[in-house]
Formats: structure tokens, sequence, C-alpha cells
């Protein structure tokens, strides 16, 4: 991978950082296990690693944005998650918060990707 290439992987990480977060939290309004979350998540392209994830969940439970708990009735226990009332309350504020972050970066980013500084 050229110098570039490793920028940009790292810039893009950074990006996706707070969307995961995001993306995450909208999708627990039903209880889902961490499995079963990367794959709803792949299938609206967003990708995720279970490697990523699972410590993201723990730590969003520790801030009280989700509640958890155990089925024990299969042969493979599995924890699932949801969203709290908090978690709620935080995903609607984090939401508007995003949305006017990308109506600010849209006045400010050139459409094309062509250019640096959004001017021509």
């Amino acid at each position: 991978m050229s110098e570039d290439q490793d920028i940009l992987h790292s810039l893009v990480q950074e990006l996706r950082r707070g969307t995961i977060i995001l993306g995450v939290l909208s999708q627990l309004s039903e209880a889902q296990y961490g499995y079963s979350l990367v794959t709803i998540l792949q299938e609206k392209g967003i990708s995720v690693e279970a490697g990523t994830l699972y410590p993201l969940l723990r730590r969003l439970e520790k801030q009280g944005l989700l509640d958890s708990e155990w089925d024990t009735n299969e042969a493979r226990p599995r924890k699932y998650y949801i969203i709290s009332q908090t978690g709620k309350d935080i995903y609607r504020q984090l939401y508007h918060e995003w949305k006017d972050m990308m109506t600010s970066l849209e006045g400010l980013v050139d459409d094309k990707g062509d250019s640096g500084n959004g001017s021509d």
C-alpha cells in the first residue's frame, strides 16, 4: 500500500468511528446479538468487524445507552442488546447533530470530490 493509500485508509477509519455508533444505535430498537447486528449492518452497507463491534457494545452498555440480557436457551448462550431509554434520547440528539454537520459540510465541500479546497 502506498503512503497516500495508508493516509486515506486512516482518515476513512476516523470518519467511520463516529458513524458506526450512530448506525449501531439505530438498529437496536429490537434486541440483537453481536453477530446478528454485524449482519444487519453489512446488509445496509456498513461493514464493521466483530472485534470493533463487541467492545463498542460493551462501552455503550456501560454508558447506559444499551441494556442487555443473556439468552441461555440455545446450545450457545448469546447476549442480546437493546437500546435503553437513555440511549433513545442520546440517539435522537446524536442523529440531529449528525444531520446538522452533514448540512454544514455540504455547504463546504465540492460534490465532485476532485478539488481539495471546494473552489475551482
